[in-house]
């Protein structure tokens, strides 16, 4: 299924709090003087316009980002990103994962993205080639399986599916076993939507039981809009950087603010 687009819910609370701790564990990883690869599996299109009439129709945004950005300091990577977006594009830009990476990522980095949809990969594709990413129109999780170990092997792994598919609860955690088995030191980010009917629960149990050591992550807040399914928004991660959990637990702590 290739119906899927992230322009009707860019900034929204899941994105906020996704790209939060995507971009402290970017932030984190780069102040040791090592290269860095990053590498993600559903990239969208890179760079999104919460005024465009999709995110609007939504309302998504106005929810997200629009209500909580001040949870973020001026210094906390997530801002740093954005703003530098918003400097380079227009004040109603909002930077997806790929495009948060690249702004804290340096030379000599290395970002290699796939999204099988052919509009998004092409969108994708002229945002990221001008800042040296690879992009690949392709099955994100067969590309992850074919590069990893990446060069350089330290690095960040984002796996940000639409979840349009029911079999993906079953097949991700197969995947990311083999991911793990091929790079053990590859910090892997699973994202995942919690819905009404809490149907990510059979695969979290599944996750935890083969890496017990990984961190999750999960957040509640109120539905977007009157029936909207989803009702929070989950991180799965191996190998999380000393002191995510901590940065998590205040996250967390403002979401609970919220309700929901």
């Amino acid at each position: 299924m290739l119906s899927y687009q992230h322009i009707f819910h860019a900034g929204n609370l899941a994105d906020v709090h996704k790209h939060g701790l995507l971009a402290w564990v970017l932030d984190y990883l780069t102040q040791k003087d090592k290269p860095l690869s990053y590498i993600e599996t559903h990239a969208g299109r890179g760079l999104y316009r919460l005024d465009a009439p999709e995110a609007v129709k939504t309302g998504e945004a106005a929810a997200g980002i629009g209500r909580v950005a001040d949870w973020f300091g001026p210094d906390h990577p997530y801002t740093r990103a954005r703003d530098g977006v918003t400097a380079e594009y227009r004040a109603t830009a909002y930077p997806g994962s790929p495009l948060i990476a690249a702004h804290l990522l340096r030379p000599g980095d290395s970002l290699r993205l796939a999204d099988l949809h052919p509009q998004e990969s092409a969108a994708l594709a002229e945002v990221m080639r001008p800042l040296g990413a690879k992009v690949e129109q392709r099955d994100g999780i067969e590309m992850a399986l074919a590069v990893t170990p990446p060069d350089p092997r330290r690095g960040v792994l984002l796996i940000d599916p639409s979840w349009e598919l029911k079999s993906d609860y079953d097949t991700l955690p197969k995947a990311i076993s083999k991911i793990a088995r091929k790079w053990p030191v590859g910090v892997v980010l699973l994202w995942y939507p919690i819905l009404t009917d809490d149907r990510h629960v059979g695969m979290v149990r599944t996750l935890t039981t083969q890496h017990p050591e990984a961190l999750i992550s999960e957040v509640r807040f109120p539905p977007s809009r009157p029936g909207h399914g989803m009702v929070g928004s989950g991180l799965f991660v191996l190998n999380p950087p000393w002191g995510l959990a901590d940065e998590a637990g205040k996250l967390k702590q403002k979401f609970d603010s919220l309700g929901g």
